[in-house]
């Protein structure tokens, strides 16, 4: 029985790390910054064509500096609250199947 326990907690802990891993505001976060990343550097020196088709605002770079302050705040907030591990429901005693 002892050997079926130690095979439910490393199941258990795989889970928790998975659901980490997983957790979309790393996935979400992780986008923004790399999209960020692009969006500034094409927004860095725009063509004079660029310019006025946006009437004279750096609306990449703008928008890239948005796009990695959101991703900068998600990946902050997972760092700061991170997921729980998932819990299972309190073992009522019986054993399966009987």
């Amino acid at each position: 029985m002892s050997e079926l326990h130690k095979e439910v907690s490393d199941l258990e802990q795989k889970s928790a790390t998975a659901a980490r891993l997983f957790d979309i505001r790393r996935i979400i976060g992780g986008l923004f910054v790399v999209y960020g990343v692009i969006v500034t550097i094409a927004g860095i020196s725009p063509s004079d064509a660029d310019l006025k088709k946006a009437e004279g605002v750096h609306i990449n770079l703008w928008t890239g500096l948005a796009m990695l302050a959101l991703g900068l705040f998600f990946l902050v907030w997972l760092k700061l609250r991170p997921a729980p591990a998932p819990t299972l429901p309190p073992d009522s005693g019986e054993t399966p199947g009987h």
